[in-house]
């Protein structure tokens, strides 16, 4: 017994699905899962109306493809092999999602225009004249015995059986052809997100296992029909062809999403993490009163660190020496800085002197409004200052050759 044929007769114990199925089951209902939100919110957008039928049908075409169920169907409906005309209508409206996508997203891009909306009820029209013909072919054939794995080669040389076979495998592989190409064009598209190129390139890998399902199904039954037998093509490497493909474009639709919303989770707690030196210099402004968010989002710690922050700074701006941090932009261009870390280093030694004048000034009423120099370029740049901050032995050497340079200029 082939470890494919193993996986195949291996059943789980929950609802009697092949093992071998599992797999993309499993990863096409994550995959739609994640798109439901989308979905909800944009359901008019015909892209992704598509990708939620595309997912919908592929896990149905898995969960009735098992040879389980196939038997299960056959027995509730108690017409033998009525499993088949369902799942090659299954596979046909997955086929027809598919080219649905590729007329929604032209050129990478969704389209919406009226040509496109033609087309659309075109491909929509043909493959639904598929699914009536299947059914047509199916009631006229004779298909008395039950054929769980190998119906397509046990019927090949049927009358009707066969014509409906060949029709759902060409529907079947003129669909992933098209989708297969249009998905290699779109990698090389430029301006893509990292994330997406990579989620289309596993589509790509995804329609191209498609194309060797398509081949192994149709050798074999061209085989049969020539009087040769190749079963094992449609029984064996089929299937699994198929069940490799399905995983992987559930992974190229869950991969863009994973990756950005990773991305995005990094990009916040990063910046977060990087406000900490002027976080706890804002802490002594204000007496290490701090607010407290044990259980907020991340995104929400971080506006509200940015928020304390800036209103700490707010209670430093009379206290700004707009000279000093003159002097000290010209010190760090000196000691060879880039201007944008000059600056930054320039309001680091500002900030520090401004706490310290703070800490020597007499208390004045905190619901006194600030005054003194304008405190923009510190509101909006307190990553770049919080950084600068890190650095102290930077800090000390501009600052000192500040200090020098206010001390030459002072009148004698």
């Amino acid at each position: 017994m082939t470890p494919v044929r193993a996986a195949l007769d291996a059943t789980d114990s929950v609802g009697g699905i092949s093992a071998l199925f599992w797999l993309p089951i499993v990863a096409l209902a994550v995959a739609l899962v994640i798109k439901v939100p989308s979905l909800v919110k944009l359901w008019r957008d015909p892209m992704l109306r598509a990708v939620g039928g595309l997912l919908l049908f592929a896990c149905a075409v898995f969960v009735f493809a098992s040879p389980a169920v196939i038997g299960w169907t056959n027995r509730i409906t108690g017409v033998p092999n009525l499993a088949a005309p369902l799942v090659y209508s299954l596979l046909t409206a997955l086929c027809a999602s598919w080219l649905l996508l590729i007329v929604a997203w032209r050129n990478g891009l969704t389209d919406r225009s009226a040509a496109t909306r033609r087309t659309a009820r075109w491909v929509v029209f043909a493959y639904a004249g598929v699914v009536a013909a299947l059914w047509v072919l199916f009631v006229l054939a004779d298909v008395p015995v039950e054929r769980r794995r190998d119906l397509d080669t046990y019927y090949a040389t049927t009358p009707f059986m066969r014509e409906s076979i060949l029709l759902y495998l060409t529907a079947h592989t003129v669909a992933s052809s098209i989708t297969a190409r249009l998905i290699w064009n779109w990698v090389r598209t430029d301006g893509l997100d990292a994330w997406l190129r990579w989620g289309l390139r596993l589509l790509g890998f995804g329609y191209a296992s498609n194309l060797l399902f398509g081949a192994a199904k149709l050798t074999a039954v061209t085989a049969r029909l020539t009087g040769h037998d190749l079963d094992r093509l449609s029984t064996d490497l089929a299937p699994t062809a198929a069940c490799v493909s399905a995983t992987l474009v559930a992974i190229g639709f869950i991969l863009p999403h994973s990756g950005q919303y990773l991305r995005e989770r990094r990009r916040v707690r990063l910046a977060h993490r990087r406000l900490r030196p002027l976080y706890l210099l804002a802490r002594q402004v204000n007496a290490g009163r701090a607010p407290r968010t044990p259980r907020a989002t991340a995104e929400m710690r971080l506006i509200r660190r940015e928020t304390f922050i800036r209103d700490a700074l707010l209670q430093l701006a009379r206290h700004l020496d707009e000279k000093l941090r003159e002097r000290s932009y010209a010190a760090a261009l000196g000691l060879g800085h880039p201007a944008g870390r000059a600056k930054a280093l320039a309001a680091g030694v500002t900030v520090l002197a401004a706490v310290e004048a703070r800490e020597r000034a007499p208390r004045i009423d905190c619901a006194a409004t600030p005054s003194g120099p304008e405190t923009a370029y510190l509101l909006q740049e307190i990553q770049a200052v919080s950084q600068a901050l890190r650095h102290r032995s930077d800090i000390e050497a501009v600052r000192a050759r500040a200090s020098s340079t206010g001390r030459e200029n002072l009148p004698a």
